[in-house]
């Protein structure tokens, strides 16, 4: 690494190592937006990590990417290449549902970041509608560079023991800005927009007004001392409209100019025209006719379909896509806290189940935690609003604290809440569950908005019963797939072992891995390691007759081994291949004889530290040929080598040659000290392989080191 990336790792560990690399490719290739995604130590989630040039408010559209989905970012990831969408044409052809939840005209592109098979993340850019929508030679030469330089980084961070994870929010950049101004120009500048007939204020990237003149003020109906540095449509009730802000995302988005239009009460019709960059929007604000038809006062009126029907379909979309990506309870719970909060202006939501006549909190966001837990394992039979919903089905809704005391005057009414919405969760016509969203401030609930929050809590019901269905078949195929793998290792004196087993990618179900050690007398033991095709049931049921075969006739020669249990397998005749390694450890002698069927080979370490992937001749799959032979192969194991046996899962990676990845393995294993444990060993090397890229296959992984030690006597 050169030095000045290992000056910045050592003086800036954390997502701020990322700022330079990221400002510098936005200004590079004149993008208005870049986003950084990194994966989850559990490579189960990306999540944005830095931005530059949007706002916190627009993040959460973009904040989570499940690796599996279809989107630009995670297809970046999973197929190690750049993806580039030209406008939103391209974005409904290529992804139609994100082109419904972000229906705004952007050019963008996506790379993964890598460093040899690594892949930590992806570097998404951004430009303005208008752009050509292609990326030129230099661009993408400066794209790539940016990718490769943060590989670099991040790789040099996880080597130094400190790895850079996604934090809970994004890191967000302030951009540069093309020019700066003394307070003489600035004055001067204010002085310039006051002349003007027409007003104008100012919006940062958040939407908080920043400058206003008195004469926008004054159409506004509000002094510039309240509105400076609050949100309009937080502090003027008539622009409390989410089309408002949706137009300011719009044109954040996009950086395209835009207009709306609304009634400022009782009959003073005002036009909004956007005027976006890379800082914020500077909002001109003139009088306007009353349109023809004006049925809805104190609304704007987009272009398009009613507001109320514009709102609901934008946000019922946005929710239900997000909560197609969710798999299990908890990823539907974090989703739904995460949206509510932040699109529907919630400052509290929770999540609740009945469980054995009680009420349970199964996640919650915004509310005490003492206070849930006096709300936890309420029973059934009292006279709660969440329990009243639960039960009845009924959504309630509650603009103030007296409307709440009114029906439910023995509640005590905790963290200061003022509104209450309690909504049912209802799946094929029976409530399962309520959701309860509270407000901080008195909320009058529109019919509009009623059906809108009814709507989406009968989207979360729906992904909550799924993902609950989920949890249930998935904790049963990985307890079955447990129950088929040894429980315990034997105590092998003179090695050292340790083996590792790791499901697939979520979504998939039970697999065929398998490992196994077994002692054969005092001086002996085989160790075994195979794969059969598939993630089933049927795949683990033959994976466990395969493994009990093995053992049945271990303590014959390796090719035997393999022999027999192919022919058995050809004798069930169950459609489905195997691949299998054997190996036969002589401690006396300090030597291994292995046959192999089809596997990966194995790795081995010399005492000395030097470390090469074993050239074994192959044999075919097992359940493929009744007559197949496998040839026996003998290598040295002197005390102080490491004999490494995994499955494919390990090393598979998309677009990565298998030869390239086991080579990296096998500068894993080198890579760690003499001294390090068998045990710090595997779970290294399953780090790696995590970090390495999305995994679509079980990973086995069985370790021995010869340790020198004397062989114990025979049992008695």
């Amino acid at each position: 690494m050169a030095p000045e990336l290992a000056g910045l790792v050592a003086a800036d560990p954390g997502p701020a190592l990322l700022d330079h690399p990221l400002s510098q490719v936005v200004r590079d290739t004149g993008a208005s937006m870049g986003l950084i995604y990194l994966m989850t130590p559990e490579q189960d989630m990306l999540r944005l990590t830095v931005v530059v040039g949007v706002s916190r408010k627009i993040d959460t559209i973009w904040g989570r990417v499940v690796p599996s989905a279809s989107s630009p970012v995670a297809d970046a990831v999973r197929e190690r290449r750049m993806v580039l969408l030209g406008g939103h044409e391209d974005t409904a052809r290529a992804y139609p549902r994100l082109a419904l939840v972000l229906p705004y005209d952007f050019p963008l592109a996506a790379a993964p970041i890598t460093s040899g098979p690594t892949t930590w993340g992806a570097l998404c850019l951004v430009w303005p509608a208008g752009h050509p929508g292609r990326i030129t030679r230099r661009n993408r030469e400066a794209y790539r560079g940016a990718c490769d330089r943060m590989g670099r980084l991040l790789r040099r961070a996880a080597e130094d023991g400190r790895p850079v994870l996604p934090p809970d929010e994004p890191r967000v950049l302030p951009v540069l800005r093309t020019r700066t101004h003394g307070p003489d120009e600035a004055m001067a500048a204010a002085d310039l927009a006051e002349r003007f007939p027409d007003g104008s204020f100012a919006l940062d990237l958040e939407g908080r007004i920043t400058f206003v003149t008195q004469t926008a003020a004054a159409l506004l109906g509000a002094r510039v001392a309240d509105l400076l540095g609050t949100e309009p449509w937080d502090l003027l009730p008539w622009l409390d409209d989410p089309v408002f802000e949706d137009r300011f995302r719009g044109a954040m988005i996009s950086r395209r100019p835009g207009t709306a239009t609304a009634l400022r009460p009782p009959d003073r019709w005002l036009t909004f025209e956007f005027y976006p960059d890379g800082t914020g929007v500077s909002v001109r604000v003139t009088p306007a006719p009353a349109p023809e038809a004006a049925e809805t006062p104190a609304a704007l009126l987009p272009a398009g379909p009613t507001p109320d029907r514009a709102i609901a379909l934008y946000h019922l979309l946005h929710m239900a896509a997000t909560l197609t990506e969710a798999v299990g309870t908890q990823d539907v719970i974090d989703l739904v806290v995460e949206q509510m909060l932040s699109v529907f202006g919630v400052q509290a939501v929770a999540l609740m189940t009945a469980e054995e006549g009680r009420l349970r909190v199964i996640g919650h966001r915004g509310y005490h935690e003492d206070f849930m837990e006096s709300v936890d394992t309420l029973p059934m039979d009292v006279d709660n609003p969440a329990v009243r919903t639960l039960k009845t089905g009924v959504p309630s809704f509650f603009a103030s604290v007296d409307e709440l005391l009114r029906i439910y005057p023995d509640m005590v009414v905790r963290d200061r809440k003022a509104a209450w919405a309690f909504l049912p969760l209802i799946t094929s016509g029976r409530p399962v569950g309520s959701m309860a969203l509270a407000y901080d401030r008195p909320h009058p609930f529109s019919s509009g908005e009623r059906s809108v929050l009814i709507s989406i809590a009968g989207l979360v019901a729906q992904a909550l019963d799924r993902a609950r269905l989920y949890d249930a078949e998935h904790n049963l195929t990985i307890s079955l797939q447990a129950r088929l793998l040894p429980r315990a290792l034997p105590d092998v004196p003179g090695l050292e072992v340790a083996a590792r087993y790791m499901p697939a990618t979520r979504g998939i179900d039970i697999g065929g891995d398998f490992y196994d050690v077994i002692r054969l007398d005092t001086t002996t033991c085989a160790v075994t390691i195979g794969d059969v095709q598939g993630h089933n049931v049927n795949a683990a049921a033959l994976m466990g007759e395969v493994r009990t075969a093995v053992r049945a006739v271990a303590g014959a020669s390796p090719s035997e081994v393999l022999t027999r249990s192919n022919r058995l397998l050809v004798d069930l005749d169950p459609g489905l291949l195997a691949s299998c390694l054997y190996a036969q450890l002589d401690l006396e002698r300090h030597t291994a004889c292995i046959a192999t069927a089809g596997h990966p080979p194995p790795v081995l370490r010399h005492p000395d530290g030097t470390t090469e992937v074993l050239p074994l001749p192959p044999g075919p799959l097992l359940g493929v040929d009744r007559d197949a032979r496998y040839p026996t192969t003998e290598i040295a194991l002197p005390p102080g080598a490491v004999f490494a046996l995994y499955t494919d899962g390990l090393v598979e990676t998309p677009g990565v040659d298998l030869d390239a990845s086991a080579a990296d393995l096998a500068a894993q294993v080198a890579r760690a000290g003499p001294d390090a444990s068998m045990d710090a060993l595997a779970d290294s090397l399953l780090g790696h392989a995590q970090r390495s890229g999305p995994r679509n296959d079980d990973i086995a992984l069985l370790l021995t080191h010869v340790t020198g030690a004397a062989v114990a006597p025979p049992p008695v």
